[in-house]
C-alpha cells in the first residue's frame, strides 16, 4: 500500500455482460470504500463497450480506472465473444502472461497508482489465482451468477450420482450441461 494506505484491487470479470455487469457493481462498492480499483475487460469487450457507449464510457476516474489485456480473440470478428466455447478457451489459454504483466505494471510506483493489494476476478476466470499468487497478493474468486443458478451447478453431481437426470424421455443429456 502507498503511505497514504489506499488499497488497490484489480477486477477481472469474465468477458460476457451478465458476469462484468455484477462484477462492476462489486467494483463500485469496493471504490465507494475507499479501494483505488482498476476494472480489466479483455480487449475485444473493450472494444465493444467503446463501439457501443463511446469512449466515455471507460474514461474512468484517477482512482477507478480501467485496463485491457489481450484475450486472444480475433479482432475482424466484432462478435466473437457470442460463442461462449470459443471466449471461454481463448481467455483460459491467452490471458494468464497478460494479467501477470499487467499486475506487475500496477504495481510498479511509476505507475502513478498505488500498489495493488488484491485481485477480485471471475470464479471462471480462475487463471487470475496464479497470477496473484506470483505477485504475491491475495485473490479472491467471485461468483457473478444467481444463488439459483450456483445451486443448479451445485446439484450437477447429486443429480447424475442418484439417477435423477437425465430426465427419461428427454433427449437432454447430463453430459451436455456439466462442463
Amino acid at each position: 500500500m502507498r503511505a497514504d494506505g489506499k488499497p488497490h484491487a484489480v477486477c477481472v470479470p469474465y468477458p460476457a455482460q451478465g458476469h462484468a455487469t455484477p462484477m462492476m457493481k462489486l467494483a463500485k462498492v469496493l471504490h465507494s470504500r475507499g479501494f483505488h480499483v482498476t476494472f480489466v475487460y479483455t480487449e475485444h469487450n473493450h472494444r465493444r463497450l467503446v463501439r457501443s457507449r463511446g469512449a466515455g464510457a471507460v474514461m474512468g476516474l484517477p482512482d477507478f480506472r480501467f485496463a485491457t489485456i489481450p484475450d486472444g480473440l480475433p479482432p475482424s470478428d466484432p462478435d466473437a465473444t457470442q460463442d461462449q466455447a470459443s471466449i471461454c478457451y481463448s481467455t483460459t489459454t491467452t490471458c494468464l502472461p497478460h494479467l501477470k504483466s499487467l499486475l506487475g505494471d500496477l504495481s510498479n510506483s511509476a505507475a502513478g497508482t498505488p500498489p495493488v493489494t488484491c485481485v477480485v476476478a471471475d470464479s471462471i476466470m480462475s487463471f487470475a489465482v496464479d497470477a496473484a499468487a506470483e505477485l504475491g497478493v491475495p485473490c479472491a474468486l467471485f461468483w457473478t451468477a444467481s444463488a439459483c443458478g450456483y445451486m443448479g451447478y451445485y446439484s450437477f453431481r447429486f443429480l447424475l450420482d442418484h439417477g435423477l437426470t437425465p430426465l427419461k424421455g428427454t433427449s437432454i443429456t447430463a453430459k451436455i450441461l456439466i462442463f
